[in-house]
């Protein structure tokens, strides 16, 4: 009797480590959303459209665009001269931002 105790009590702690283990390896969901990156100074506008929150299709044209007639981008906060694309936009989308 005292072994049967002593096995179920092992394998019932065994159980709550290893899902402790196995759970603290799962990534969440914001980790996942961080993990996902566009270069700005390569991605079409559907890309954009993708990646970036608050970027509709208008906003990611006019992110090629101004790509194409002034260069690339140096810089995330570049993209605030882009007209519709605002501080708040590129802080929100900073580490999904890339430009290299």
């Amino acid at each position: 009797m005292k072994a049967s105790k002593l096995l179920v009590s092992f394998l019932t702690v065994l159980c709550f480590c290893w899902g402790s283990v196995a759970l603290a390896n799962t990534p969440t969901a914001e980790q996942i959303e961080a993990e996902i990156t566009v270069n700005i100074n390569e991605a079409d506008a559907e890309t954009l459209v993708e990646v970036l929150d608050g970027v509709g299709m208008s906003r990611a044209k006019a992110i090629v665009q101004y790509r194409e007639e002034n260069g690339r981008f140096y810089s995330a906060e570049e993209l605030s001269a882009v007209r519709g694309i605002g501080m708040a936009t590129v802080t929100k989308n900073e580490s999904k931002i890339k430009v290299k």
